[in-house]
């Protein structure tokens, strides 16, 4: 459906799955488009909440007759939210479906090996349509393609800016690029003093970046992401640093002693997540990596003792990652 052509038969079903909500909305509204030209989906079309919406009333309103018009739309947002009696009443349906009515199953993720994503799939090679997210580094090539269709240009730097922001919700992104197109004057490229100007800061850290920054021992980016996090509990942070400390410790030890065996096969952890595993461990020393460790159990007694827990947990970050 996503790369079908406008002569390709529509098929009569399809499951918009993957968590990109701004591709699931450009996939429903090509979708709608097609049937538009088919007929008044005004007098033709049902949308159904799969959180709260019964299988049988889904059924009923695929196998309602189109009112002058060749098809109906059915749309069921959060399928995946579907109770089984509900759904073995689509993965029915879904065998047989009605000639007249195209219904269109979305969800933010649906395993390949779930029921009635099975059923679907067996309708066509292209009834399951995958919305799956960008990674992170292809955002800002994305952001610049929005700020295009908005009218404007924008720097590679304002749009790595305003997706540190931002974060990587599309649908956000998308929004805010729209506000910066009311506020922007001119023909002028968008730089970072236009994306600051307009887009105020809503993405939270991430736990990763947190302990990514805890390892390279920088203090600014560790106070920053810090403060972004404020539902972040300090005893998972605790639990991850402590655990990229044992991670830094068996690095050193295998550096040592001259072992073939990589950092990744030693860690059981694919190469990706330890690429820069080698250089955080030359950062510390043997003894420093030693003590983060016995201070991290006082520190965690501290933390289940009464005192603040996000204080004591920053403390103890503080005091491994300061050079002494």
């Amino acid at each position: 459906m996503a790369n079908a052509s406008k002569d390709t038969p529509l098929l009569p079903v399809y499951l918009i799955v993957g968590e990109d909500a701004l591709k699931r909305d450009a996939v429903l509204k090509r979708l709608r488009t097609r049937l538009e030209s088919k007929g008044d989906l005004a007098f033709n079309s049902d949308t159904f909440d799969g959180s709260t919406a019964v299988g049988t009333d889904i059924v009923s309103a695929c196998n309602t007759v189109p009112f002058a018009s060749d098809v109906r739309l059915v749309e069921v947002k959060a399928a995946d939210h579907l109770k089984e009696a509900d759904i073995d009443a689509l993965v029915s349906y879904v065998k047989n479906p009605c000639a007249t009515t195209v219904l269109a199953l979305v969800a933010d993720k649906m395993a390949k090996n779930r029921r009635l994503r099975k059923a679907v799939a067996a309708v066509g090679k292209s009834s399951v349509i995958e919305c799956t997210p960008l990674k992170r580094y292809e955002l800002p090539k994305t952001v610049r393609s929005m700020a295009v269709s908005h009218g404007f240009t924008m720097t590679d730097r304002a749009a790595r800016l305003l997706v540190d922001l931002v974060g990587e919700d599309t649908v956000h992104l998308d929004a805010e690029v729209r506000k910066i197109a009311l506020a922007h004057f001119g023909k002028r490229t968008v730089d970072e003093r236009d994306v600051t100007a307009v887009v105020q800061r809503t993405a939270e850290a991430k736990p990763w970046e947190f302990v990514d920054a805890f390892t390279s021992r920088d203090i600014r980016a560790c106070m920053d992401l810090f403060g972004r996090m404020s539902s972040a509990s300090p005893y998972a942070l605790m639990a991850a640093c402590t655990a990229r400390v044992r991670e830094l410790i068996c690095v050193q030890s295998l550096t040592k002693r001259g072992q073939g065996i990589s950092v990744a096969d030693a860690l059981g952890m694919p190469d990706w997540k330890v690429k820069h595993h080698a250089a955080w461990a030359r950062g510390f020393t043997e003894r420093e990596l030693r003590c983060a460790l016995i201070s991290a159990c006082d520190a965690e007694r501290a933390m289940k003792s009464g005192a603040d827990a996000r204080t004591a947990f920053l403390d103890w970050v503080l005091s491994v990652i300061v050079r002494k």
